[in-house]
């Protein structure tokens, strides 16, 4: 018998990916330490003079501290003082009453008011920034006797990071007061509000990055303003905003396109030299391969493909990326002759496009070139037919078993697939195995009645997910099957149809 062979490569590779992420983790740690302290250091020195205005003006109108320090639970659970301009009246009431403030609550001021609708009275947190006890963004600190109330797991994961000014749930919930009324107001807190901010909170620290906390950052300011204070802001822009999306789905792959691109001018010139002189030069070449990898990202935002997540591409999409690359070689031979750049042979500048794209596809599907090739046409056939609209909650394993077994024979024609929804930031708006993660759980009833939802599959959802998609199926009347239940029966039919044979074997 041989000896079973060992894998120290995999092993290797799989380690450096851990230390890699391990430093990668730790400076996004000290670049956001970093930012915290610079901007709110900067931040009070420049809000100083705004700061005395206020101070005047809460003096002015009731008597009182200017300033009022709230116990949170913080990082670790370390109990601090949250800071932040006095809006309730300097009365036995004030801190006898709700923690939580409700609509018309009568302890505010009406300067308070003001300061509370502007969010002007969270200010002075840039101090807690400062200290240390508290980042710009993160999960907003609840009260010191709430938080002792949570489930152990979300206590503890919640309060693994520094609580922050602002946050995904802070800009959802930005008119919580106008949401809270009446004399059970507390009851609708617990029941309603606070667990679905614990939910954000989680989904935050699980998909938190530098790039998103800048998204975060400016939604915040972005709701100071009553047009979009008055709209719904989806969950899927907040955790992947903007930017975080642009740098993340466009500028790198412009950045990777570039370097393949200057290769391409490198190497087709080097071989070009062989039959005779060449002018271009290291700068020229440069600005040549930024031409290409810019006119190729164009083209691939016009067609939608610059959203495509490519480790879960379809064939369609390599279809799109080779008609793409087309259109970029027959633009770099028509266009390059209209510009300053020395004169190269039509030849070479079709070889310089043909060797850019092959990389440029090449980088996006690697192995998987081939095999997209080979099940375009068949993935073509009967695409068109229509039947039970169907939304997929979950885009994991699970969620691609689903796809994939709604899209085999004669399934495809009694299922049509309306989209993927997924409560991780990243892939919102993007294309995963031919579907478009079109939102988030809680957009669920949204999408039911937008798309005339007929069947929700849950796929390898966590049991506080699986509960928050059961609810808004039961609440929106359609109805809902988990991908599990099928998984398990067809494993007990596999499992019953082998002792079966067994038996008939024997």
């Amino acid at each position: 018998m041989m000896e079973p062979t060992t894998h120290p490569l995999p092993i290797s590779l799989s380690f450096f990916a851990i230390i890699c992420q391990a430093f990668l983790n730790s400076l996004n740690k000290t670049a956001k330490r970093a930012f915290d302290i610079l901007t709110a250091l900067l931040g009070l020195i420049i809000l100083s003079p705004f700061f005395f205005v206020i101070a005047i003006l809460i003096k002015r109108e009731s008597p009182g501290p200017i300033f009022y320090g709230g116990k949170r639970a913080g990082k670790d659970n370390n109990p601090f003082l949250i800071w932040k301009f006095r809006t309730m009246h300097e009365r036995p009431e004030s801190y006898q009453g709700p923690t939580v403030t409700a609509k018309a609550d009568k302890r505010i001021t009406p300067f308070g008011h003001w300061l509370r609708d502007t969010k002007v009275n969270e200010l002075p947190q840039l101090w807690n920034v400062l200290m240390g006890e508290m980042s710009f963004v993160g999960p907003r600190p609840e009260n010191w006797d709430i938080v002792q109330a949570w489930p152990a797991d979300a206590r503890a994961e919640i309060l693994a990071m520094r609580p922050g000014i602002t946050s995904p749930a802070s800009i959802i919930y930005h008119d919580e007061e106008k949401m809270l009324e009446g004399d059970d107001f507390m009851v609708k807190y617990y029941q309603n509000i606070l667990p679905d901010k614990m939910r954000l909170d989680r989904i935050y620290i699980r998909h938190h990055s530098t790039l998103g906390d800048i998204d975060i950052i400016l939604w915040t300011l972005a709701i100071l303003l009553p047009q979009l204070a008055a709209s719904r802001i989806p969950e899927g822009n907040l955790f992947g905003g903007p930017i975080s999306r642009f740098v993340r789905f466009n500028l790198s792959w412009f950045l990777a396109d570039f370097l393949i691109a200057f290769s391409a001018v490198g190497s087709v010139g080097v071989l070009w030299r062989t039959t005779g002189p060449i002018d271009l030069g290291i700068p020229k070449a440069i600005l040549f391969a930024l031409g290409i990898a810019f006119l190729f990202g164009l083209i691939n935002a016009i067609f939608g493909l610059n959203s495509v997540i490519w480790s879960r591409a379809v064939a369609e999409d390599m279809f799109g990326i080779v008609i793409s690359s087309g259109i970029v070689i027959v633009l770099t031979s028509s266009v390059y002759p209209l510009t300053s750049l020395p004169t190269l042979p039509t030849p070479m500048l079709l070889l310089i496009g043909l060797v850019a794209i092959i990389g440029f596809v090449a980088a996006r599907y690697r192995w998987r070139l081939l095999a997209g090739f080979s099940t375009f046409w068949m993935s073509r056939r009967n695409t068109f037919s229509v039947g039970e609209r169907v939304l997929i909650v979950g885009a994991g394993e699970e969620g691609e078993f689903t796809n994939w077994l709604l899209r085999r024979k004669n399934l495809r024609y009694a299922f049509s697939i309306i989209g993927v929804v997924d409560d991780d930031p990243l892939k919102q708006g993007m294309r995963l195995d031919g579907n478009w993660i079109i939102g988030t759980l809680a957009d669920i009833p949204h999408l039911v009645a937008q798309h005339d939802v007929g069947l929700i599959i849950m796929a390898g959802l966590e049991q506080d997910q699986q509960r928050k998609a059961k609810s808004a199926c039961i609440n929106t009347g359609v109805r809902f099957l988990l991908i599990s239940d099928i998984i398990s029966a067809l494993q007990f039919w596999f499992t019953k149809s082998g002792a079966q044979h067994k038996i008939q074997a024997e």
